[in-house]
């Protein structure tokens, strides 16, 4: 049965002669009969153009901390555009906005950016301009943004493309890439302690970067194990290697500091995007004094019309107000805790083999193994299609995770006891129906 009401039909219509397929973004494409045209947003709602609503754990893929159209952080944006949104020197907004995230993230320097997949090719350009060094490691299943250098072994790559895991394959995940560019890219596994260490032991002289996501948060939010960033920092540190965290999606959602607060590993460049503004677009590039004064200018490139603009710095400072003032990140993690405390009791009720992974505010599930995920390949051993049905029984029944179980369920503040009761309802109600 199409998720599609009349309404949402004749809109994507409309769409699909004005752009390919439809959408703007290939991830919002679930095909003819299942791409929705969603009409607004409210709390932890949204509505379709046919006005079902929907409780909403997709939150824009991650942004949306506090809630859709938080009444704080849009009256802080109404108030500032009324002066201009753009202009060709910087505002003290984004002086207030870097000396802050100085001060919660705990690095030296910082440079704004719109998104994160501009974050991360800047990042990575800094890093060749430090080092002199021009090859970097990414890891299997993390994803970096749509930059040609990191769409290699992504989420989106199929098991059998990536090779043995003794020696992996960069896999390409699009056509219009370079194959000349899979020539800087060292692909490993995530959480192979032993392929990392020989590895970079091996190669260090044309390594000028390692890049990782300290979280799958486009894998199911599968965690690192134990000592294993803590091997990296140390390698990198040995070595001369920049180390770039990538916290688009962990950083302002997993701590106020991001994973560097979380896991205690202070990287020499670190990405934020997604949280930090509510669902506006804006990034960062932070890090180190010494690998940040690399961007010399007219040496180092680095720049954008609107990096630094007025809507993004003004969402920002109210989102990070919000999020130190009150117990945002804390009221989070304990709905979150009982969401997923609920869900492998129902799972388990049912007799469903399954997994759960991630942390309270951005988590997954594994269906048909019960056994730890320690990266992309075991990710790849459990029932996409018996997920893709359970998840489509939630979303008829207005619950919205993603429907690919790669992509994390991600938790607002207005998720609250009320409506996590109300999705476990759901649950139970979906997990019942797919069993029968």
């Amino acid at each position: 049965m199409s998720l599609q009401g009349e309404k949402t039909k004749s809109m994507y219509a409309r769409a699909e002669k004005l752009m390919p397929y439809g959408i703007n973004s290939n991830f919002r494409y679930w095909g003819k009969e299942d791409t929705l045209v969603i009409t607004r947003g409210a709390g932890p709602y949204i509505w379709d153009a046919d006005e079902k609503k929907y409780i909403d754990y997709r939150l824009g893929f991650g942004p949306v901390i506090l809630g859709h159209g938080h009444p704080a952080v849009v009256r802080r944006v109404q108030e500032a555009i009324t002066e201009g949104t753009i202009f060709a020197w910087m505002t003290p907004a984004e002086i207030e906005l870097a000396e802050r995230l100085t001060r919660i993230c705990k690095v030296d320097k910082v440079r704004l950016a719109n998104t994160g997949t501009e974050a991360c090719m800047h990042a990575l350009r800094v890093a060749r301009a430090y080092t002199g060094r021009e090859k970097f490691i990414k890891f299997e299943g993390n994803y970096h943004g749509m930059n040609d250098y990191f769409l290699f072994s992504t989420a989106s790559s199929q098991a059998k493309s990536l090779g043995s895991r003794r020696s992996p394959i960069p896999s390409v995940v699009s056509s219009g890439i370079p194959r000349g560019l899979s020539e800087y890219v060292i692909v490993l596994p995530f959480n192979d302690f032993e392929r990392l260490e020989a590895t970079v032991r091996a190669r260090w002289g044309e390594l000028a970067a390692i890049i990782v996501e300290p979280l799958m948060g486009n894998c199911a939010g599968i965690l690192p194990r134990p000592g294993y960033l803590e091997l990296m920092r140390s390698l990198c540190t040995e070595y001369g290697i920049v180390m770039i965290m990538d916290e688009v999606k962990t950083g302002f959602r997993i701590a106020n500091g991001g994973a560097q607060e979380y896991f205690n590993i202070q990287a020499d460049l670190v990405t934020y995007a997604k949280a930090l503004g509510n669902g506006f677009p804006i990034a960062v590039i932070a890090g180190k004094e010494d690998v940040m004064m690399t961007i010399h200018p007219g040496q180092v490139a680095h720049g954008g019309t609107y990096t630094g603009n007025v809507v993004g710095t003004a969402a920002a400072l109210a989102t990070l107000d919000i999020l130190e003032e009150q117990p945002v990140l804390k009221d989070i993690f304990r709905h979150g805790k009982k969401l997923m405390d609920g869900m492998d009791e129902i799972l388990t009720e049912a007799g469903i083999p399954h997994h759960m992974t991630g942390l309270p505010s951005i988590f997954g599930f594994i269906l048909g193994t019960d056994r730890e995920p320690l990266d992309f390949r075991d990710y790849c051993e459990g029932d996409d299609s018996l997920y893709e049905r359970l998840v489509f029984a939630l979303i008829h029944r207005g619950v919205m995770p993603d429907g690919d179980g790669r992509e994390p369920w991600f938790m607002c503040h207005a998720h609250d006891d009320a409506v996590i009761d109300e999705t476990l309802n759901i649950f139970n109600d979906a997990v019942k129906s797919i069993k029968g």
